[in-house]
């Protein structure tokens, strides 16, 4: 059965408009003066505070089809309401990461989130109590005439004879400076991944022919060794784990899970030699010791990797070795 395209849907959008900078002035030596952060505050720290600026929220109300992803909805809205949207995204298929933002408080990428997954009823009882909590596993909540389902399924019942499929909020990525409305600033977290050398760093000698010819080799692995970290090789950098630590805030007081799976990936490469400096590299305060286990990072990763499970295994390396 063909969807209905006489729906609409309407997107909160947390735009963001930088202020100009400006110089700061001197402070004359005065002694109390800040030196310096005991999280590394270098040359990288301004870049990472929060930009001074414009924000507000503005609502687009955009013809949709459940199938939609939110980005096709705001690729509609730059072409044909508002030009000065300003969001990133490049493949379109959720194979470069560059589209990662906060959907409904969410960290998660554009171009794999559908309007059928994410547009709440603006009817529907919120999730969470008075106090912030969700309450769960009670027989309210599992029976079929609990409050919170009877007002859930009003609103749909509303909304779809309004032919509204709900409201969907947007952000840019949790934990990173925003560049304007749901463009995020994440070179904080690439600086961090460079670091840590994230190449293979193999030994051995190129064998020359007799004519003095490179002759190319190979480094053979089986397929148990490959298992050990093929899955690592597809991160693709998004920063949606990042967006969702709750530790991690710019890469200050702690690395990232991202950083730390690009370690691992090489770590549990048997073609590298260089295992335990990368250990030695992540064995800091703000690297394996700073991770909290709280699993975050595992629950939207775009690529399939249990980002948490991963680490806890690297974590164990480190401490094993």
């Amino acid at each position: 059965m063909a969807e209905a395209s006489n729906t609409t849907v309407t997107l909160q959008v947390h735009r963001f408009t930088p202020r100009p900078e400006r110089a700061e002035r001197a402070r004359g030596g005065s002694p109390f003066a800040k030196k310096g952060s005991p999280f590394g505050g270098g040359s990288d720290s301004a870049a990472r505070r929060r930009p001074r600026g414009k924000q507000w929220v503005q609502e687009y109300t955009i013809p949709a089809r459940p199938s939609d992803t939110v980005l096709d909805c705001l690729l509609t809205i730059k072409r044909t309401v508002d030009p000065t949207l300003a969001f990133r995204y490049s493949c379109g298929h959720g194979m470069c990461g560059s589209d990662a933002v906060a959907i409904n408080g969410t960290p998660t990428l554009l171009c794999t989130a559908t309007i059928r997954d994410w547009a709440k009823q603006p009817g529907a009882m919120p999730e969470v109590d008075d106090e912030g909590f969700r309450h769960t596993g009670t027989e309210a909540e599992e029976s079929d005439d609990s409050a919170e389902n009877v007002a859930n399924a009003a609103a749909d019942q509303n909304s779809a004879a309004n032919g509204s499929l709900g409201v969907i909020e947007l952000a840019s990525l949790p934990g990173f400076p925003p560049q304007r409305d749901l463009i995020a600033d994440i070179d904080p977290m690439l600086n961090q991944i460079r670091k840590l050398t994230p190449y293979l760093q193999a030994d051995g000698v190129l064998a020359t022919t007799a004519e003095g010819k490179v002759d190319v080799f190979e480094y053979l692995q089986n397929p148990e060794q490959l298992a050990k970290y093929e899955l690592l090789s597809n991160c693709i950098a998004c920063g949606v784990c990042e967006g969702a630590c709750p530790v991690y805030a710019g890469g200050d007081a702690f690395i990232g899970p991202a950083a730390l799976i690009w370690a691992s990936r090489f770590v549990n490469d048997s073609r590298d030699t260089k295992a335990m400096e990368r250990m030695d590299a992540i064995d800091t305060a703000d690297g394996v010791a700073a991770c909290q286990s709280v699993r975050a990072c595992s629950r939207h990763c775009p690529r399939g990797i249990d980002v948490g499970e991963e680490m806890w295994q690297i974590v164990a390396k480190v401490r094993e070795r």
